[in-house]
């Protein structure tokens, strides 16, 4: 297909040539040889008057023209994507649709695992792919390689749609046998042990330090920092070291390991959990249906969660 004289398959090309900025790798995305994808570039800077891409040392880096058409023509693409070539109707029970989701492993553990089971009972040829937290996430979100971001509420971009999950608070659990605190938890105490943190990403962002910082102008001492939730309550067990983490998270592993579970000394504020998604397939039949069996499955969990957390007994493991 042509437009203006220019084949629109080239648009494809490009995308991936500025995405990658490396010949070999465009090629292997575009199934090309790497003449083939040569020629293609060619083509392109013919037809744009620019060299969108020039050899720097051993990279290549898009010309200035070449960055401010990157944007326009992703967006022109994800519209043909979402609008032209989705189909209108669907069956969940015969879809083969493939599902990229941004989430922590957190929530694959405490709601997601649980989800993604009762979706499969609807949709059993519907596959997912599982993408943690990190510091290119939103950019992937805003070129449409992920379907959708579980992510607290700072981490919503601005232009496209969300919607709030559920909110969580936070606890936080040492060892049973840890002797420097007992069932109640001091801001002192708190201060003087060792932390347990969670970090994501290559610059390594600690997941509340700039909130502790900022609110009451201190740093706690972190002696151990792991890359995923998982591992903070594995972490404490057998030291004197404590971890701040999701109540859900904590209570579950509360039930397997030697765990105590206690209020923060600070009051911590709620995390709101949104579902956000790129706005050109707001309207895809397909993935609103997804969304909005997340949606209904997190909510009845919710009330689960509510229930047990209320009807919990003085003995509980909580302490208050």
């Amino acid at each position: 297909m042509r437009f203006n004289h220019l084949d629109l398959n080239l648009l494809v090309a490009l995308d991936v040539l500025l995405e990658e900025q490396n010949i070999t790798r465009a090629a292997e995305r575009l199934h090309m040889t790497q003449s083939a994808t040569s020629g293609v570039l060619g083509r392109l800077r013919t037809y744009f008057e620019d060299e969108l891409l020039v050899q720097v040392g051993r990279k290549m880096q898009p010309t200035p023209y070449a960055q401010e058409l990157a944007k326009p023509i992703r967006e022109v693409l994800l519209t043909i994507q979402s609008s032209i070539t989705a189909k209108p109707v669907f069956d969940p029970t015969t879809s083969k649709r493939h599902f990229r989701l941004v989430t922590s492993d957190y929530l694959i553990s405490v709601l997601f695992a649980q989800v993604i089971q009762k979706i499969h009972q609807e949709a059993p040829h519907i596959t997912f792919e599982m993408l943690g937290p990190g510091d290119n996430s939103g950019e992937l979100l805003i070129r449409g390689e992920v379907d959708l971001m579980i992510v607290p509420e700072r981490y919503i971009i601005e232009g496209h749609p969300h919607k709030l999950l559920f909110e969580e608070e936070h606890v936080c659990v040492v060892w049973d046998g840890n002797t420097q605190v007992g069932d109640s938890l001091t801001l002192e105490q708190y201060m003087d042990m060792g932390h347990v943190s969670v970090g994501f990403g290559r610059s390594r962002h600690l997941s509340i330090e700039e909130w502790f910082m900022n609110q009451y102008g201190f740093n706690r001492r972190i002696e151990v920092i792991t890359n995923d939730f998982n591992t903070l309550p594995q972490l404490v067990v057998g030291t004197q070291r404590i971890a701040t983490m999701h109540q859900r998270l904590a209570r579950l592993y509360a039930e397997h390991l030697p765990l105590r579970i206690l209020n923060p000394p600070v009051k911590i504020p709620v995390m709101r959990e949104f579902m956000l998604w790129h706005r050109s397939v707001d309207g895809d039949a397909m993935h609103r249906w997804l969304r909005e069996r997340i949606s209904e499955f997190i909510q009845h969990l919710e009330r689960d969660h509510i229930a047990a957390r209320d009807t919990s007994h003085p003995e509980s493991r909580l302490a208050n």
